[in-house]
This record gives C-alpha cells, sequence and structure tokens, in this order.
C-alpha cells in the first residue's frame, strides 16, 4: 500500500477514537494485529483496541488525540500525540477527579492492505496519574 493509502487509514483510526465511533476500528485494524503495549487483558485484533479505547473513553469522555508530528515509510507511520480529556470516570483504579489532563505519546504502526498489523508505542501513564493527584509510588 502506498504512504498516503496508510495515512488514510491511520486518519481513520484517529476519527473512530476522537468520536468515539470504536466499532469503525474494525475497518483499519486486522484480525490478528499485535500491540507491543497492550493494556491488561489485551487481546489481539480490533476487539483489544476497542475494549481499551471503551474504558479510555468512560474514564475521560471529551478524550481527543491531536497528532503533533508524523514520519512515514512505504509499510510504517510514526507519530507523535498528546491526549487531552476531563476525568470523568475510572482510570487505572482512580476514581473520577474531574480534573483536566494532557499528555504526550509515541506510536508506530506498520500496515499491509491499508490495515494496522502491528503496533508499538508508549503513553506518559505516570503524568496522567500525577495530574489527578496520584502518587503511584506511595503505597
Amino acid at each position: 500500500m502506498s504512504q498516503q493509502e496508510n495515512f488514510a487509514a491511520m486518519q481513520h483510526f484517529g476519527e473512530a477514537v476522537n468520536s468515539g465511533n470504536l466499532a469503525a476500528l474494525r475497518d483499519v485494524i486486522a484480525p490478528t494485529a499485535l500491540d507491543h503495549d497492550p493494556a491488561p487483558d489485551q487481546e489481539l485484533g480490533p476487539e483489544g483496541f476497542i475494549r481499551f479505547f471503551t474504558g479510555f473513553r468512560a474514564a475521560f469522555p471529551d478524550l481527543a488525540v491531536a497528532v503533533d508530528h508524523a514520519v512515514a515509510d512505504d509499510d510504517n507511520i510514526a507519530i507523535a500525540y498528546t491526549i487531552t480529556g476531563t476525568h470523568q470516570g475510572d482510570f487505572l483504579g482512580v476514581p473520577a477527579t474531574g480534573r483536566k489532563i494532557s499528555a504526550r505519546g509515541m506510536q508506530i504502526a506498520r500496515f499491509e492492505n491499508g490495515q494496522m498489523i502491528e503496533r508499538w508505542g508508549s503513553s506518559d501513564q505516570l503524568g496522567i496519574l500525577q495530574q489527578l493527584g496520584v502518587d503511584p509510588t506511595v503505597k
């Protein structure tokens, strides 16, 4: 596939997450897609991503993901992004605080036939917890 087609798939992914229309992820994530940085209990394929983003959007209903920078080759797209949202539900065991968060992350996704087949990424979960008033080093 071309870089343009892969960018279109990545844009479709972002629109699905931002809009909450998570079923649309089935269009751009292969059934056997592997996330190398999975959430706990995240299975392969689109269902794993749908489960993760369903929980994330429950915690942050106004979740927005903005791409800050993107680079690509024929098979891969790497992005730096910023997520924002207001904490309105449980997140990693932390009940709603009403606080707004902003966190940076990076992702590399590999595509075949217009679908994501592999993903590597990291986001600042520690920074999010700190913005919610949690010190994860204290037990």
